[in-house]
């Protein structure tokens, strides 16, 4: 009798702790496939705007890509450039438009830091999409993701076409396949490392240059050739940020704005955006990816978008506020995106 008792609290224990599992920071997100489920993206992840950049007007978010994945972004974006590295070998860098401007370090550095987060939390699905600026190939990204050693959470599709259906957080978390990768774009599948995917082949986006709150869309921009009606199945990636003008032409992210640009209301809101375009498309966009993901903050969107906001566990909680010079305890350098600017331009200008 009292061994049926045992048994029976042991299962109900089990049942219980299975139940109250969490793939991606909730344990009704588990059930869920893939692109049944709304992620937060931090738009050029490893872009940063603190002190240790001397708070560059290039940087996308005040804190790095551990705190980003701590914070529940689940989807990394970033541009790949191809660097030299003083000795005459070239390298692939993460870079912000130009290595000059800009430059975060290796790729294969980048991929190792999400990798070590990774292997803490066991039971989250991250996604990571590069911006191949430099053309690289399948089999050089490739080498990158296989030194790192990330590859071994790497997921494969069934084929190089749109799948009518994908897995579950529950299925990639227990396959452990839990790393989705995207390039935008690849010439061409690689049978060497079938886990890259081009983009545009399995998602679509709407416009991403904006510099005006009104000039947010739903309307797919790239690949061309789509519209609301037709987009081939693809996962809708929902950009919403904003940039300003800057000297030269150049546009950085819009910093004055991101409380209204990450909020849940107003105009041009994320909030506003999500329910605009889930009424165009008639379910929430596969994600969301915004600059400085803390203001806001942009997570309260997502969690409304998947309706998740009251079963949340294993999350940092960060401020909502801008990081600034002064709260650094920093001084303040105003001009140096101009002093950037001249060095790009005088480089240029000599042939450099």
């Amino acid at each position: 009798m009292f061994f049926k008792a045992l048994v029976a609290a042991s299962a109900l224990l089990f049942s219980t702790a299975t139940a109250q599992t969490a793939c991606n920071n909730s344990p009704s997100l588990c059930s869920r496939a893939y692109n049944n489920i709304t992620q937060l993206g931090a738009h050029d992840s490893p872009f940063l705007r603190n002190k240790n950049t001397s708070f560059s007007t290039s940087g996308n978010h005040y804190y790095d890509t551990t705190t980003q994945l701590d914070a529940g972004v689940r989807l990394l974006s970033a541009q790949i450039h191809k660097s030299g590295n003083g000795t005459g070998a070239d390298a692939w860098h993460l870079c912000h438009s130009s290595c000059d401007l800009l430059d975060a370090g290796t790729l294969e550095s980048w991929l190792s830091t999400i990798k070590t987060w990774m292997d803490k939390n066991v039971n989250d699905v991250v996604t990571v999409l590069l911006v191949n600026s430099d053309s690289a190939t399948a089999s050089q990204l490739g080498e990158q993701f296989n030194s790192s050693g990330i590859s071994k959470y790497a997921y494969t599709p069934p084929s190089t076409g749109v799948p009518t259906t994908w897995p579950t957080l529950d299925n990639l978390i227990g396959n452990n396949t839990r790393l989705i990768t995207f390039v935008a774009s690849l010439s061409e599948a690689s049978t060497q490392h079938p886990f890259l995917m081009d983009e545009f082949t399995y998602v679509f986006e709407n416009d991403y240059e904006n510099i005006n709150p009104s000039n947010y869309s739903c309307t797919p921009s790239r690949p061309t050739g789509l519209t609301t009606s037709s987009t081939g199945g693809r996962l809708f990636l929902m950009n919403h940020f904003l940039y300003e003008n800057q000297l030269f032409g150049i546009q950085s992210p819009n910093e004055t704005y991101a409380p209204t640009t990450n909020g849940q209301s107003g105009y041009g809101s994320l909030g506003a955006s999500v329910s605009n375009c889930s009424t165009v498309y008639g379910k929430a966009p596969w994600a969301v990816l915004v600059d400085f993901f803390n203001v806001g903050p942009a997570i309260a969107s997502v969690d409304a978008a998947n309706g998740v906001s009251g079963s949340i566990t294993g999350r940092r909680s960060l401020s909502t506020d801008a990081l600034t010079e002064q709260s650094n305890g920093v001084a303040k350098t105003q001009g140096s995106l101009l002093a950037v600017v001249v060095a790009v331009v005088v480089a240029v200008g000599f042939g450099m």
